[in-house]
């Protein structure tokens, strides 16, 4: 597997200094963000991508993956930036997000995304690219596996992959439901992503007692890492981990600084890396 690291929480640095500070953590390679706000634009996608990966690059990164927020073949810059992926030699995108509009209109979601597929993939196959759905917990239609195993059933694995987050599976799943998801996906996993949640009692603005999910260091959230690990060596899972250490504002258990998430970065990767000696040996 190859371990690298997902820039969204670097993004106050430049392409050159986040790369250093990735290289110095021991990752092999950086999940590079392509859309707005992004290290790199979608506008300026054509002429930056290329001197952004050859700078990482240079540093001895590879960069395997970039994450979008691309939704449908036919958006600005979608094209651009399929193309653009292809020609750096990189594999394999994140699309973006279609947010769940709400109870009774599920299955028409479901229909509607799947037309929409039909051009994603139409553009992944073109470039030799794969376009791969990310599973986030909450008002994402990709929060539930089985939904985005049906969302994917019929279209080219070699172009349309699903990129299973094991974290946001247990917020939505903790006990088995991860678990299930999993072993539904097992043909469609292309990606991996690593972040943990813990739950935690507040209070809100009603005063009323909720439970909510916050980001906390892979030591001690709920995910079992081993076990997950040792499903997807099951099904031969050798590919991109991309760990995400979002540790920056009131969704993390703690807002941290720039110098306390690099730190617990570096321990979460010292973790990771523990996990797959274990589940390896």
């Amino acid at each position: 597997m190859q371990l690298v690291m997902f820039s969204k929480m670097l993004q106050e640095f430049s392409v050159a200094k986040a790369g250093e500070i990735i290289a110095d953590l021991g990752f092999e390679g950086v999940d590079l963000t392509v859309r707005p706000g992004g290290h790199v634009r979608p506008e300026n996608v054509t002429a930056d991508l290329p001197p952004a990966v050859a700078t990482l690059r240079d540093m001895g990164l590879s960069v395997p993956m970039i994450t979008t927020a691309i939704v449908a073949a036919e958006e600005p810059q979608a094209e651009e930036i399929f193309r653009a992926a292809a020609e750096c030699d990189i594999p394999q995108l994140k699309l973006g997000y279609w947010h769940y509009e709400g109870f009774g209109r599920l299955k028409a979601q479901l229909d509607a995304v799947r037309a929409t597929l039909h051009g994603l993939q139409a553009l992944a196959q073109k470039y030799g690219v794969q376009a791969n759905i990310h599973l986030h917990s909450g008002n994402f239609l990709s929060a539930n596996p089985a939904v985005v195993w049906r969302l994917l059933e019929g279209f080219d694995p070699q172009a349309l992959g699903a990129y299973v987050d094991p974290g946001h599976m247990a917020v939505e799943g903790g006990y088995a439901g991860w678990k299930q998801g999993l072993d539904l996906l097992a043909d469609r996993i292309s990606l991996v992503a690593v972040k943990d949640f813990g739950w935690f009692r507040e209070e809100d603005e009603a005063g009323r007692m909720r439970w909510q999910h916050k980001l906390m260091p892979l030591r001690e959230g709920i995910v079992p890492w081993p076990e997950v690990f040792r499903c997807l060596g099951q099904i031969g899972f050798d590919g991109t981990v991309s760990l995400h250490s979002e540790y920056k504002g009131r969704h993390a258990w703690r807002d941290l600084t720039t110098a306390e998430l690099i730190a617990q970065t570096r321990e979460d990767l010292q973790y990771l890396r523990e996990v797959l000696a274990e589940v390896e040996g």
